[in-house]
């Protein structure tokens, strides 16, 4: 982690005290579905957030959810918690996105529709790791937004665009002429706010997930799997589900659930 970096993350405003309340509920093993519940009710610009994202047409719900008892049921806690920690996260942060070629609509598009795969293809499959799989897949690209910052201030945009044209490699551009890639800087940032190790495990080895700690290989795989099929222009293509297959083959996860995730997400 470069100097530069690591004092843009010491830099970043605390958390507000809704998600220390979200996780302190989520952590809690004696807490319950209506815990989750009342904490969420209290805020009502994060509860409008969190049924406008249940309710996108990724999740294939027939019926509108109006309720967020409705969306934690039907969703669980863990994944719930994912909806209102990007929530919550996102309005954290300045966006300008520019040095990857995408504007702000876009990068949210990118986390809706790798968080909308995860959940379709692991939900039912996989439920138990949906705690960290869900603010994974919706948190895992925030490392990009202060990389692109480091990148405007430095003057270097035209360095990194020639990067990714000549490496073919969004992380590989970014070590090149940052130091650092995205799953580093947002594992950083997770860890400086203090979310659960096994989230920030997940997120810095989502790309080799051989390095994750036991527990957490299945997860990062899991990830690298999602984040290789829907790559930053959030355009899923034959080439980028190609290569993901291949890696759930070579991890030995579930192709059928993936194959029919896709048909969803499609």
């Amino acid at each position: 982690m470069t100097e530069e970096m690591l004092k843009q993350i010491k830099q970043l405003p605390p958390l507000p005290e809704s998600a220390m309340q979200i996780e302190a509920v989520y952590q809690d093993p004696d807490s319950s579905f209506n815990d989750m519940v009342k904490i969420l009710e209290k805020d009502p610009l994060l509860t409008a957030d969190i049924l406008k994202a249940a309710n996108s047409p990724l999740y294939g719900f027939s019926r509108e959810i109006n309720a967020i008892s409705q969306a934690v049921g039907l969703f669980g806690m863990g994944t719930v918690r994912g909806f209102a920690l990007a929530s919550i996260v996102k309005k954290s942060f300045s966006l300008d996105l520019s040095p990857y070629g995408i504007n702000n609509d876009m990068f949210s598009a990118l986390s809706k529709k790798q968080h909308g795969l995860i959940t379709s293809w692991c939900m039912r499959k996989e439920n138990k790791l949906m705690g960290i799989l869900s603010p994974a897949a919706f948190l895992v690209e925030i490392g990009k937004v202060l990389i692109a910052k480091q990148i405007i201030n430095d003057g270097k945009q035209e360095l990194f665009r020639d990067a990714l044209l000549n490496l073919g490699d969004v992380e590989a551009a970014e070590r090149e002429v940052v130091g650092v890639d995205t799953p580093e800087v947002s594992a950083t940032v997770f860890a400086h706010w203090r979310f659960e190790k096994g989230l920030v495990d997940v997120i810095r080895n989502c790309t080799n997930p051989d390095q994750a700690e036991d527990d957490d290989k299945r997860a990062a795989q899991i990830l690298h799997v999602v984040r290789v099929c829907v790559p930053i222009n959030g355009v899923v293509t034959d080439d980028s589900i190609a290569k993901a297959k291949a890696l759930i083959e070579k991890y030995e996860l579930n192709l059928e659930s993936f194959e029919t995730a896709i048909e969803n997400l499609k």
